[in-house]
C-alpha cells in the first residue's frame, strides 16, 4: 500500500532543543536512538558515550566506555541494539546494549583497516561490517566469525560510504573526489563504474534506495544529486552552502534534502521541484559573444592587433565569455544556484524575478558540523563536530503523519541496466 501524506511540510526554522556538554575532544558522530529519548556519541577522547533525556529535560550519559584510541566513526542498529565503533588506529569495535540502555557489552573487534576508520555500515541480513579508511581501502567483515572477506583499494583516502542492502552495491566516496559503484561478493568485487563531477574531495554520500538517487556533499562546497535510477545519467547540481558540505539526509516522503556543512550551515532543499541540469562548460579560444580573443590565442592576438582576454564562463549556458560579456551575477536556484553567480548579459536578461525565487531554506547551527543524525518521524536532528558540542533540534517541517508505508514501497534494488560502460558514458567530462 503506498503512503499518504496528511500534510505537507512547510519550510521552519529548527528549534534548539538542547546542548549535550561533556567529552573532552572533537565529537565525530552523534546518533539519535528510535524510540528513545538518547543519543549515543563517538569521540576523539576516546570515549564512546550512551546520553538518556532525564525529567528535567537534560541528558545525562548513563554509558561511559572509554576506547584504545580516538573514535573515527559508528553505526548504530537498533533492532539488534548492537553498536560498531571505527577507531583511529584501524580497528571496529562492536558492542551490545542492554534494553534500558545503561550496559555496554563488548562482543569483538575486527581488524578492518591498517590507519583511521572513516565509516561504518552494518548489514544484518548479509552479516557483513563495511567500512573505509585511510589506509585507502574498503572492507567488509562477517560479523560470525570476525574474518575478513575482501578489500579493495582505491588510489587516495576512502573517506564515507553507503550501501543498498537488497543488491550489496557500495557507494565510496574517497579524497580524489571521486565516488565508485561497487559489487561486494561474499570474498571479492567487481568495480561498476566511478562518478565524476566533484572538484574537491568527497566528505558525505547519501543512497536513497526507493528513487535511486545517489547525493554527494565535498569539499567544493556543493552538493551533487546522481540519478542513478533515471536511465538518462541525470545529475543535478546544488550549491547554496559557503564552506565544505560534511553531512546529508534525504527525506523521500517529502522529496527534501537536509544538508550541514562545516561553518554550521543547516540547508533544506526542496527537491520536488522540476530542475535543470548545469550546463558542461564549452571550450573557445575566444569570447562566444563578442568574438575577442582570450590570451592564450596568439594568432588572432597578432592578427587583430589587440591584447587577450581572460576566460570565464556563464553558469547558465556554459558559454565561454570575457568579463566585459558577463558583468551581470544572479541567483538561479532552478539550476541548483542559491547565491548569485557569474551569468553572460543575454542570459542574465531572459533570467525572470521569479526564476530567482529561492528552492531552499537556510539556516544557522551555531557551531561546527562535522556530523547530523535525524529522526524524521519525531522531526529530531542533532549535530555534532569539533567545539566538543552536540546539539538537539526540533525541526517542525520535517514532522509528518505517514499511514499504510509498507517494506514494498521501498524497493531497493538497482535497475539491471546498470553497467559499467552505461554508467561511464555519463560520469565523464562532468561539470567543471
Amino acid at each position: 500500500m503506498a503512503a499518504e501524506i496528511h500534510s505537507r511540510p512547510q519550510s521552519s526554522r529548527p528549534v534548539l532543543l538542547s546542548k549535550i556538554e561533556g567529552h573532552q575532544d572533537a565529537v565525530t558522530a552523534a546518533l539519535l536512538i528510535p524510540k528513545e529519548d538518547g543519543v549515543i556519541t563517538a569521540s576523539e577522547d576516546r570515549t564512546i558515550r550512551v546520553w538518556l533525556k532525564r525529567d528535567s529535560g537534560q541528558y545525562w550519559p548513563s554509558i561511559y566506555h572509554t576506547m584504545a584510541s580516538p573514535c573515527s566513526a559508528m553505526a548504530y542498529h537498533h533492532d539488534s541494539r548492537r553498536i560498531f565503533v571505527g577507531q583511529d588506529n584501524g580497528a571496529v569495535m562492536e558492542f551490545h546494549v542492554s534494553e534500558d540502555f545503561n550496559k555496554m557489552n563488548f562482543i569483538k573487534t575486527y581488524p578492518a583497516h591498517q590507519n583511521r576508520v572513516s565509516a561504518i555500515i552494518f548489514s544484518l541480513a548479509a552479516e557483513w561490517v563495511i567500512s573505509t579508511g585511510h589506509d585507502k581501502c574498503v572492507s567488509w567483515m562477517c560479523t560470525r566469525s570476525g574474518n575478513m572477506l575482501g578489500r579493495h583499494f582505491f588510489s587516495s583516502w576512502a573517506s564515507c560510504l553507503q550501501f543498498d542492502f537488497d543488491t550489496q552495491y557500495a557507494f565510496v566516496g574517497d579524497y580524489s573526489g571521486q565516488i565508485t559503484l561497487l559489487k561486494l561478493e561474499q570474498n571479492t568485487c567487481s568495480v561498476i563504474t566511478t562518478l565524476k563531477g566533484h572538484e574537491g574531495s568527497i566528505a558525505c554520500l547519501w543512497w536513497d534506495p526507493i528513487q535511486r538517487l545517489l547525493f554527494s556533499g565535498a569539499s567544493d562546497n556543493s552538493i551533487i544529486m546522481w540519478d542513478i535510477g533515471g536511465r538518462k545519467g541525470r545529475t543535478l547540481l546544488l550549491q547554496g552552502h559557503h564552506d565544505r558540505v560534511q553531512s546529508l539526509c534525504y527525506l523521500q516522503l517529502t522529496r527534501q534534502l537536509v544538508s550541514c556543512s562545516s561553518d554550521g550551515g543547516i540547508a533544506v532543499w526542496n527537491m520536488d521541484v522540476s530542475r535543470e541540469e548545469a550546463p558542461q562548460w564549452l571550450e573557445s579560444d575566444s569570447c562566444q559573444k563578442c568574438e575577442q580573443p582570450f590570451f592564450w590565442n596568439l594568432k588572432q592576438m597578432w592578427d587583430t592587433k589587440t591584447l587577450g582576454l581572460r576566460q570565464h564562463h556563464c553558469r547558465k549556458c556554459g558559454q565561454a565569455v570575457c568579463g566585459k560579456c558577463s558583468s551581470k551575477r544572479s541567483s538561479y536556484p532552478v539550476m541548483g544556484f542559491e547565491f548569485q553567480v557569474r551569468v553572460c548579459d543575454s542570459c542574465y536578461n531572459s533570467i525572470k524575478e521569479e526564476d530567482r525565487t529561492s528552492l531552499a531554506t537556510f539556516h544557522e547551527g551555531k557551531h561546527n558540523i562535522s556530523h547530523m543524525s535525524m529522526d524524521i518521524a519525531r522531526g529530531l536532528m542533532v549535530t555534532c563536530g569539533t567545539d566538543r558540542i552536540v546539539k538537539s533540534f526540533r525541526y517542525s517541517s520535517l514532522q509528518f503523519w505517514v499511514m499504510g508505508y509498507s517494506s514494498e514501497d521501498a524497493g531497493s534494488s538497482l535497475p539491471s541496466w546498470i553497467s559499467h560502460h552505461s554508467v561511464k558514458e555519463w560520469s565523464r567530462g562532468m561539470i567543471n
